[in-house]
Formats: structure tokens, sequence, C-alpha cells
């Protein structure tokens, strides 16, 4: 609630702002208000009100908007994407090994899971190619 209070103010406030700033430039403009220290000072005023504001107004949102804080167990999506690459490469070795057979690597892998449940998959891959690697010694 407070945050869409500031949001409304803050653009009450900028659009009024704006309109005064551009009547006192079209006033300057068209000739009918002197340019003199007071109305530099004015219009120096309103332009600062004006961008303050619209940096305000702006910075609040992009604050509303932005995603809640992770939590530190969650901070770590690049490493997830680490091993599912590592995974993909071990699937991908076990693959060649195999000759290009791709149903026998999914057997072996599913074999492994059923022998070894609740491990992480590139551990099953790593266990495929082992167990390949000592059978053909």
């Amino acid at each position: 609630m407070g945050n869409q209070v500031v949001i409304i103010v803050g653009t009450f406030i900028l659009l009024l702002t704006g309109l005064l700033l551009g009547y006192v430039l079209s006033q300057l403009v068209l000739g009918f208000l002197s340019f003199n220290l007071l109305t530099l000072l004015g219009t120096f005023s309103l332009v600062l009100i004006f961008g303050t504001l619209y940096y305000v107004l702006f910075w609040q949102l992009r604050r509303e908007q932005s995603p809640a804080p992770v939590a530190p167990e969650e901070r770590f999506e690049p490493v997830n994407e680490q091993i599912e690459i590592a995974d993909s490469h071990l699937k991908d070795k076990l693959i060649a090994k195999l000759g290009g057979d791709v149903a026998a690597a999914e057997r072996l892998l599913e074999q492994a899971q059923q022998n070894y449940p609740g491990m992480p998959e590139t551990w099953y891959c790593e266990r495929v190619l082992d167990d390949l690697e000592r059978d053909q010694r």
C-alpha cells in the first residue's frame, strides 16, 4: 500500500511540475515572460524537481518489480546448469563408447538407477562408464 501511495503522489506532482515547466518555458519562448534571474532560478528549480521526481518514481517502480530476495541455497543456478552440461557431456561420452547406441545407453542408465536409487544423474553416468571400462579390460 505504501508503494502505491508514493507512486500515485509522485505521478501527480510529476504531472503538475511538467505542466508548470511547460507553461513557463512557453511564456519565455513567446516573449510574454522576461528573462531575468528570477525566471532562470524558477525554471531551473522546476527542471530539478521534475528530474528528481522522475528518477524517484521510476526507481520506486523498478524496486517494486524486482524479484524477492533469493534464499542462499537457491542462488546457485549456474551450478545446476554446469551439472546439466556435465551430465550431457557424460551421456554423450557414454553413447560414443557404445558406438552410438542410444537405446543401450538408456537401458544401462535405467539399470544403474534401479540398482542404486537416489543418486544424482551424473553419478549414474560415471558409474556406467566405469563399468564399461572395467568390462573392456
